[in-house]
C-alpha cells in the first residue's frame, strides 16, 4: 500500500488540476462519510429532513478532520501551508484584525442604508422605563456570550474554508489555469458546496455565494498571497449575519422588494448584498492598486 501512496505522488504533478480537486473531496468525504452516519444516527437525522440545529455537529465533524485532509495534500503536492496563504506570523493575524474590521463596517454600512432607507426594521426588544420607548441594546446583542461563541466559531469556519477554497484549490488550479478560471472554479465549488446543508435556501444565494468567492480571492491577491484578511474578512460576515439572522435583530420591513434586501432575509439572495461585495471588492482593487504604484 505504501508503494502504491508513493507511486502517486511521483505520478501527481503529471495529474490534470481538476482531477486533483476531484480526489481531493472524494478522499475528504470517503474519510468523514463514517462519523458522519454515526452522528446521523444518533441525531435520528436522515435526508431529506430539515437539518436545523442538527446542521453544526455535522459541520463540525466535516471539518475537524480537514487538517488531517489539508496535511495529506500538502505531502502529495509537496508543498506547505505557507505556499497557500496561511503562517503563523504575527503579519497573518494583523491581516485577519483588519479583515474583521473591514467586514465588521461593511456589515454596518449594508444594514445602517436599508434601516435609513426604511427598508429594514430593528426588532423592538427592550423597554427605556424613562420614556417607554422600546429599543434594542446593540452591546448586548454583540457582546453576549452567544454572540462571542457565534465569533468563535466564525473564525474557525472561515479558517477552515479559506484554506481549503483560497488556498488549496486555488493554488493547485493555477497549476493549469489563470487566477481569474481559477478563482471562477473554486468560488464555484465554494458556492455549490453550501447546497449540502440547505439546498432550498442556499439556491436563491448561489450568485451572491460565487461573488463571495470571489472577492475573498482579491483579498488574499490584496494581502500579498496571505489568507489573512480573507479570514477576517469571512469571518465577520459570518458572525455579523448569523448573530442579526438568529437574534431576530433587523427585520424586513416589506417597503422594498426581497430582490433587494433579500429573499428570505438572506443579504446575499439580494441586490444590496450583491452591491455590499462589489464595494468590498472596489475598495480591495484600490488597495491593491496603491501597494502597487508604491
Amino acid at each position: 500500500m505504501w508503494n502504491s501512496i508513493n507511486n502517486l505522488r511521483l505520478l501527481w504533478p503529471s495529474i490534470p488540476a481538476i482531477v486533483k480537486i476531484i480526489l481531493f473531496f472524494s478522499t475528504w468525504i470517503v474519510v468523514w462519510l463514517p462519523a458522519a452516519i454515526v452522528l446521523a444516527i444518533a441525531l435520528k437525522w436522515h435526508p431529506p429532513q430539515p437539518l436545523g440545529n442538527k446542521k453544526l455537529p455535522l459541520l463540525a465533524s466535516l471539518y475537524v478532520i480537514v487538517p488531517f485532509i489539508l496535511w495529506a495534500t500538502t505531502w502529495i503536492e509537496n508543498t506547505s501551508l505557507t505556499n497557500w496563504g496561511w503562517a503563523w506570523q504575527p503579519a497573518v493575524f494583523m491581516s485577519l484584525m483588519r479583515g474583521l474590521g473591514l467586514g465588521i463596517i461593511s456589515l454596518v454600512i449594508l444594514f445602517g442604508l436599508q434601516l435609513t432607507a426604511g427598508w429594514l426594521d430593528l426588532k423592538k426588544s427592550e423597554t427605556s422605563t424613562e420614556t417607554g420607548e422600546k429599543k434594542i441594546n446593540f452591546w448586548t446583542l454583540i457582546l453576549n456570550p452567544a454572540s462571542l461563541l457565534t465569533l468563535l466559531l466564525a473564525l474557525w469556519i472561515s479558517a477552515t474554508e479559506e484554506l481549503i477554497f483560497r488556498g488549496c484549490l486555488q493554488t493547485i488550479l493555477q497549476q493549469d489555469y489563470s487566477i481569474l478560471i481559477s478563482a471562477a472554479i473554486a468560488s464555484f465549488i465554494f458556492a455549490i458546496a453550501h447546497l449540502i446543508w440547505a439546498a432550498k435556501e442556499t439556491l436563491p444565494q448561489l450568485p451572491g455565494l460565487w461573488l463571495m468567492g470571489m472577492v475573498l480571492t482579491l483579498a488574499r491577491i490584496a494581502d500579498n498571497g496571505s489568507l489573512g484578511l480573507a479570514i477576517g474578512i469571512h469571518a465577520a460576515w459570518i458572525w455579523g449575519i448569523t448573530t442579526v439572522d438568529t437574534e431576530g435583530a433587523i427585520n424586513p420591513t416589506g417597503r422594498a422588494p426581497e430582490w433587494i434586501t433579500g429573499i428570505a432575509a438572506k443579504p446575499l439572495a439580494g441586490a444590496a448584498g450583491i452591491l455590499l461585495l462589489l464595494a468590498t471588492a472596489t475598495l480591495l482593487g484600490l488597495t491593491q492598486i496603491s501597494v502597487n504604484g508604491r
